[in-house]
């Protein structure tokens, strides 16, 4: 037990550049924050163009905005 405890910290000593778990998920979490805020900031953009009248609005955001154009009981 203690030879495979010796081979594994020479493994990581011959390689430096490897990464640590804890590394590893402090980069897995900055990397998911910045997506996050990139996907915020979009929406948030596009919801001042929509307010706007700059882009054409899809189905979803039609629905969600006005409603009584999708009120089908006049017919």
């Amino acid at each position: 037990m203690g030879a495979e405890a010796q081979v594994h910290e020479n493994r990581e000593a011959e390689n430096p550049s490897s990464m640590t778990m804890a590394q590893f998920l402090a980069w897995k979490r900055q990397k998911d924050d910045d997506a996050s805020a990139r996907r915020a900031e979009a929406a948030r953009k596009r919801a001042e163009d929509i307010a706007a009248g700059t882009v054409q609005m899809n189905g979803r955001e039609l629905f969600a905005h006005e409603p009584w154009v999708f009120d089908n009981t006049l017919y």
